[in-house]
């Protein structure tokens, strides 16, 4: 796994500029915050999901997750049907924060088009670059606040 200034990253995972988290299995793709997200936010305590069924397109805001500090945005990684959501979460949100790649998941999408789609992710030296700009970013933020 990699760890990227503190936070932790896994490699194999593909991660979209508002810290959703795609983990590919054929078509499907598993959806989740990433761990930035969890530690920026703090305290995760609703979350508000799309329901099964519904479709997304990238980039698509299709759910909300609020914390004690702000209420951020769920943005599909990748387009497709929503065919599975995190019962889980209905009853400990707190799952984003203690454990965001595992049992924290979010949802899954059965996806339309992701051999195109992927490319427009992070992995690699971009996330690296990418996760950077964000903790400056933070910090600007925090700063000023």
């Amino acid at each position: 796994m990699a760890n990227i200034k503190g936070y932790n990253m896994p490699d194999e995972l593909y991660y979209h500029k508002d810290h959703s988290w795609a983990r590919v299995d054929g078509n499907r793709v598993t959806v989740g915050m990433n761990d930035f997200f969890q530690k920026e936010a703090g305290d995760i305590v609703f979350v508000d999901l799309p329901e099964e069924e519904e479709e997304v397109s990238q980039g698509e805001v299709c759910g909300k997750i609020q914390s004690r500090k702000w209420i951020g945005k769920l943005v599909a990684p990748v387009s497709g049907e929503i065919v599975e959501i995190n019962e889980e979460l209905e009853e400990d949100t707190s799952l984003i924060n203690s454990d965001p790649y595992g049992e924290g998941w979010i949802l899954v999408i059965e996806a339309s088009d992701l051999e195109s789609e992927l490319g427009n992710l992070m992995q690699g030296e971009a996330l690296v670059s990418f996760i950077e700009a964000e903790i400056k970013r933070a910090e600007e933020e925090r700063a000023k606040g």
